[in-house]
């Protein structure tokens, strides 16, 4: 790596870090200039976090991950099968698209609220509720992939007889990759927030659960706790897996 390149490295990495200290910085302006506990400081909110964690941080955030992870993966393998199926089959395509559009305007509330009517008040009912909200957004995006897959590519793969695992790895999936970061994306986002829900509504633990105890209590330092930490999990998880592997996945079209 030149030396032009670590350089460029670095300043696009330090932008992120002096947009949060900006952030930092307001947010401490604008809590004293309003000196109320419905905004609390970034030195209240850290005590709070400190005292949470002594009543079972750990645990909540583990179980409310352990949540977000199964519905994240079960919503990506069978959301990418249907939408992959309906992209290249024009037959599907017609009969069933419309139903993928009446399930993307299903509220996400009434998917919960049934799957507890009908499964009870579970950890399968409230990871199946996570992923049913999912499954449709990950089938659009990708079908729209699917969609628009290279027919030249197609046809060369074919004048040249590659086998069909070959065709897979090599032609389809670094098609479909960008795809996939985009629904993987925008599905950790939505699942991480309905997974929440779902919490508040029927489970005895987790981030949503431990939100609500902090409402009930008016203490709001408690749940920019809670808030937080999640988010600054899951921005991890964005900036340390998928934007790593989304940039792998683009190397084919250079």
């Amino acid at each position: 790596m030149t030396g032009r390149a670590r350089g460029g490295r670095a300043r696009g990495a330090a932008w992120p870090l002096f947009s949060l200290a900006l952030l930092m910085a307001v947010w401490t302006l604008a809590s004293a200039l309003i000196q109320s506990d419905l905004l609390p400081s970034p030195l209240a909110v850290w005590e709070a976090f400190q005292r949470e964690l002594r009543l079972g941080y750990i645990e909540d955030m583990a179980a409310t991950l352990g949540r977000v992870a199964a519905a994240f993966l079960l919503a990506m393998t069978i959301g990418s099968a249907i939408g992959i199926w309906l992209g290249t089959t024009p037959a599907a395509d017609r009969l069933l698209w419309s139903w993928v559009i009446f399930f993307l305007n299903v509220p996400a509330l009434v998917t919960i609220v049934l799957c507890y009517v009908w499964f009870g008040l579970t950890e399968a009912a409230a990871v199946t509720a996570v992923a049913l909200n999912k499954i449709p957004n990950v089938a659009a995006t990708l079908r729209e992939g699917a969609r628009s897959l290279s027919t030249d590519l197609a046809e060369m793969a074919q004048l040249y007889e590659l086998p069909r695992s070959a065709r897979l790895r090599h032609v389809i999936l670094p098609q479909l990759a960008p795809f996939f970061a985009a629904a993987a994306r925008n599905g950790l986002a939505l699942v991480w927030k309905i997974v929440l829900v779902v919490e508040l509504l029927g489970r005895p633990n987790g981030v949503g659960f431990e939100i609500h105890s902090q409402f009930q209590l008016f203490d709001v330092a408690g749940i920019f706790a809670y808030a937080l930490g999640f988010i600054v999990i899951v921005q991890a998880i964005e900036w340390l897996i998928l934007a790593p592997w989304e940039t792998a996945t683009r190397r084919w079209r250079r």
